[in-house]
């Protein structure tokens, strides 16, 4: 055992009690108990029951997206199927007291508080997993220890945990990446799912089945909000923490991520300039940049913006857009692309709130349209954007099949309920269709729906915030159909 006298055993041992108080009382404290549970706890739960398989559960996702309520719903779901809560061990190795203990030190712990002779059939939950330095090293060691042990971990630290996870846990570790919260699981929080219903559109010809609205000046309500505080279920509950947003997500979210997590991975010496590079991005978010003129912007030299670019990415604050052109070409030399937060909420806590009416709403409902598709791996996204003659095109999102590299969809992102009067405005859209044999293709708009034909192009018009929910809904299903 390592020397960890500093602080006598009984001490730890109480800690291990009190975060685990199930081992007596049978049931999780009520602050999680009361918090509804996430729509994707439905995906996570099966596979930390899955014994079949010899592997740690790594549940990877960005600070305050809820990872730690899961593993108590997960915790309270073991109880509720007659798992022996004595059985179920929890803990936080962000706290102080465990930090000159290995995992295996831990568990020696937790079988003496209980007077267990073995750990067969257990379920271990390690909370906060990046603040043991090698953790997969430990935890590789753990399950091939303990086979008929179930390893849970979690880590925000996100950058570290990815890569550590595929370099040295490889057939050791299952990840589950946990997101923001989709609008659709903002309005199932919020108790709003009256405003839905399960309904039909007209897409290629054909009725497709669609989540519709019953009441789209309500759920156009509940969408702004969603802009502005949406991505994380603490804020989405709590007036209080939305009234100061700044403090609560700048300080928790941002700031321990730029000025502690990233910095310590990467050795980054400036981390003021990182800090008013990423504040620098929050700020235009959904913009096209090239790296000539973000150098010349933020004084920052290019080398070192690709990685800070690659840093905040691995971190899920960023995404990176790529550009095509109009026959879904890739241009050889990346010049310029588009960045987008992974949720809008993150640039009202920098700045403040937005209106409806406010300019910086279409990049604002873009940014959120891509952060619903970010929950989908392995989804070659894209943005095209041509230049023919005098004649400028752009689409903002085009999905690229990318075997065949052919554009499978090209959507249309708006604000605005002009194009559904005036669809011939609508040029870059009908340019990139008839280009590449598209026949039909979505545009969005503030609460206008339909089907417009414009030059043999059936359009089809959907509300933003509808376009938006159902995005995170086909995932969901697509997910649990896998």
């Amino acid at each position: 055992m390592n020397n960890y006298n500093l602080i006598p055993t009984e001490k730890i041992m109480e800690r291990l009690r009190y975060e685990n108080s199930w081992w007596i009382s049978k049931k999780i404290p009520e602050t999680y108990s009361v918090m509804s549970r996430r729509l994707y706890f439905d995906l996570f739960y099966p596979f930390v029951k899955e014994k079949g398989v010899r592997r740690a559960l790594v549940l990877m996702g960005p600070r305050r997206v809820g990872k730690t309520v899961m593993l108590f719903h997960s915790i309270a779901q073991l109880i509720s199927e007659n798992v022996n809560p004595q059985r179920i061990f929890f803990i936080g190795i962000d706290n102080p007291i465990y930090v000159h203990l290995g995992l295996e030190d831990i568990l020696s712990l937790c079988k003496d508080a209980l007077s267990l002779h073995h750990l067969n059939d257990c379920y271990i939950f390690f909370d906060e997993i990046q603040y043991l330095k090698d953790w997969e090293r430990h935890l590789k060691v753990l399950v091939d220890t303990y086979p008929d042990t179930k390893f849970i971990v979690s880590g925000s630290a996100a950058a570290a945990l990815k890569w550590h996870s595929t370099e040295s846990g490889a057939g050791r570790f299952t990840d589950f990446m946990l997101p923001p919260l989709t609008f659709q699981e903002y309005i199932h929080l919020k108790k709003m799912d009256h405003l839905i219903f399960d309904g039909f559109i007209d897409y290629g010809g054909k009725q497709v089945p669609y989540c519709l609205t019953s009441d789209v000046k309500a759920l156009n309500k509940e969408f702004i909000r969603y802009l502005n505080f949406g991505g994380y279920p603490e804020v989405v509950l709590s007036e209080k923490i939305q009234g100061d947003m700044g403090r609560y997500v700048k300080s928790d979210i941002v700031d321990k991520v730029l000025l502690r997590d990233l910095p310590s991975l990467y050795g980054i010496k400036d981390v003021q300039e990182l800090n008013r590079f990423f504040t620098y991005i929050a700020y235009n978010t959904g913009n096209e940049f090239s790296y000539e003129r973000m150098s010349k912007e933020s004084g920052i030299q290019k080398e070192t913006l690709k990685k800070y670019l690659e840093y905040l990415e691995a971190a899920f604050l960023i995404k990176v857009l790529n550009k095509i052109d109009m026959n879904a070409m890739r241009l050889k030399r990346v010049t310029s692309f588009k960045v987008y937060l992974t949720n809008p909420s993150l640039r009202t806590a920098l700045f403040s709130p937005i209106a409806e009416a406010d300019s910086e709403m279409g990049n604002m409902v873009e940014t959120a349209v891509l952060s619903q598709w970010m929950h989908r791996e392995k989804l070659d996204l894209t943005y095209a954007r041509w230049r023919e003659g005098r004649h400028e095109g752009e689409v903002d999102l085009v999905l690229v099949d990318d075997k065949k590299y052919k554009p499978v969809w090209g959507v249309e992102i708006k604000w605005s309920n002009r194009y559904f009067e005036k669809p011939k405005e609508l040029k870059s859209l009908i340019q990139f269709c008839k280009a590449n044999g598209f026949e039909n293709a979505v545009a969005t708009s503030i609460d206008r729906m339909g089907m417009v034909e414009i030059d043999n192009l059936q359009l089809t018009f959907l509300p933003s915030a509808v376009y938006t929910y159902n995005i995170g809904d086909i995932t969901l299903k697509m997910k649990a159909n896998l």
